[in-house]
């Protein structure tokens, strides 16, 4: 289980420019979950990640991974714990190294470093039957850099490559927004792949609200660093893209945009 307890984050402080973005702010994600959010540009969906993995640090309140507080653990600490896919394709893998060396990195994640080869040949059958689960044929191209990808194929090898070790949660920042439509859909029929048999918890950022609908058993909005909309179970599946959209524009409108 994840908590937010008593969040305050303040950008600027101290100075003219000075805003509060998340006041007393509290979210429980339970064992297990997929919980999609969305909301505007500015709402602290990404802000809220980037605390939870520790990229930024918080103001006053307490964060919690089963009841273990994390608030003030370093960022490369939590990523033992924690898997996380970006927006950009480029950033969770290696460009110059090959997928097969990146597939070693991943495999390699929390072990102890030693003085050796960096990929094992014992795991490269291991490699090949990973890559072939994602059906694009990267099995056959394992001394292929990186690099060379397309953006699709690099996000799928991301999204792979953070779940191929043991995590508690898995952190997808808007990781289909910078993919054509179709690389789109087949990145998240892929992430409800993994996600169902990982039995991984995944907080996913979108601004895909067919996404949002679609996928995951719980469906939370933000505005203003608040969650504003936060159904789930069966309520979330009676939610439609159009109810969702009605209320977007009423906070557009609200917001005179």
């Amino acid at each position: 289980m994840l908590n937010l307890v008593d969040i305050h984050k303040y950008y600027n402080p101290g100075t003219v420019n000075e805003s509060c973005l998340f006041k007393d702010f509290n979210l429980s994600i339970d064992e297990g979950e997929f919980v999609s959010v969305v909301g505007s540009n500015g709402s602290g969906k990404t802000s809220m990640l980037n605390l939870i993995c520790g990229s930024i640090p918080l103001d006053s309140g307490k964060i919690l991974i089963n009841d273990i507080e994390i608030t003030d653990m370093p960022e490369h600490i939590r990523a033992k714990r924690i898997g996380r896919v970006y927006q950009n394709p480029a950033m969770g893998t290696c460009p110059n190294m090959t997928i097969l060396e990146n597939m070693a990195m991943a495999d390699n994640k929390n072990k102890p470093f030693h003085l050796g080869r960096g990929t094992n040949k014992k795991r490269i059958n291991f490699y090949k039957e990973t890559l072939s689960s994602l059906d694009l044929g990267l099995e056959n191209k394992l001394n292929v850099t990186v690099g060379s990808l397309s953006g699709g194929q690099r996000q799928a090898m991301a999204l792979l490559m953070s779940t191929m070790t043991p995590i508690e949660f898995l952190i997808l920042d808007e990781h289909t927004a910078a993919l054509d439509p179709k690389t789109a859909d087949l990145i998240m029929k892929l992430t409800d792949k993994i996600v169902k048999e990982k039995k991984v918890t995944t907080i996913m950022v979108t601004h895909n609200l067919r996404y949002a609908v679609k996928y995951g058993d719980r469906l939370i909005m933000m505005h203003n660093g608040e969650s504003i909309f936060d159904k789930s179970g069966e309520d979330k599946k009676a939610s439609s893209i159009d109810d969702i959209l009605k209320l977007f524009n009423e906070i557009s409108i609200e917001c005179g945009n």
